[in-house]
């Protein structure tokens, strides 16, 4: 179980000069700052299938990189298993699985050579490095592929690869920060099956996408966050019943209030 309350995070702005007339209606700008997230909170059960939306620039990236700890919130917490990781970065690293927006993958490294780098970073014993490889391998469909260096790898091999190393440590929650952008109809197919197969362990996903045929296929729970702020928090056929089981028109039901705010202030 992981419980996300009140996260907030701000950024400070360079020259707020320099933003566009767009940027500068945005009500999350206060000064000299940009309040990227200004109130998220949600919760994600055991073998549950979190679907997180959200209008671009809602702040849903800085919230998984805050629960990733690859930042540091201005406020709020996150418990996982009842311990506030976010005091003990190096303890929410060992629980949780993390796959960003980038791969970031060594060029000139094997995939297997990328995926082992991480996995001793865990502490990761060879004998079971070896055995976990070959099982993400077979569940990720990588075996073509995965002696190769990865600096040649079409954008279906790097997601590949990136979601075997966030997962080489068999964390205790998995977070995928929009896992099949870019990916073809079978390589998505393919990292689909493997949330699947997370679910059926039991595993927490916490994934966002802009595919809400993804969610309906896959998801328990839906949260919607938009200008910073979590706007919805429910089952899917909840979120579906705020516009006669029309996932598209759900959310834009969620999200039409800060669209009108935003158009009575221009």
């Amino acid at each position: 179980m992981i419980e996300i309350k009140q996260l907030a995070k701000k950024f400070a702005l360079e020259n707020p000069k320099k933003l566009s007339d767009q940027e500068k209606k945005d009500p999350r700008l206060k000064g000299r700052f940009f309040h990227s997230v200004k109130e998220v909170s949600f919760a994600c059960g055991k073998g549950q299938v979190l679907g997180l939306l959200g209008p671009n620039g809602a702040g849903k990236t800085t919230t998984l990189r805050m629960l990733s700890t690859a930042l540091k919130p201005d406020s709020g917490s996150v418990f996982i298993a009842g311990e506030n990781v976010l005091e003990n970065p190096l303890l929410a690293r060992r629980k949780i699985g993390f796959l960003s927006g980038t791969t970031g993958l060594y060029g000139r490294l094997t995939g297997r050579e990328n995926i082992q780098y991480f996995a001793r970073l865990h502490g990761l014993h060879k004998s079971l490095i070896d055995m976990r490889i070959q099982e993400l391998a077979e569940l990720l469909d990588m075996h073509s592929f995965l002696d190769r260096r990865s600096e040649h790898f079409s954008t279906g091999m790097k997601q590949k690869t990136a979601i075997a190393r966030a997962v080489i440590h068999q964390p205790e929650l998995v977070i995928l920060d929009e896992p099949t952008t870019g990916l073809d109809i079978m390589a998505a197919q393919t990292v689909l099956e493997f949330i699947r197969g997370l679910k059926a362990k039991g595993t927490p996903v916490i994934f966002s996408t802009h595919h809400l045929d993804e969610v309906n296929e896959l998801c328990e729970k839906v949260v919607v966050i938009d200008q910073g702020v979590s706007r919805f928090e429910g089952s899917l056929q909840r979120f579906k019943d705020l516009a006669d089981n029309s996932l598209h028109q759900s959310f834009m039901a969620v999200i039409q209030p800060t669209l009108n705010d935003i158009q009575g202030e221009v």
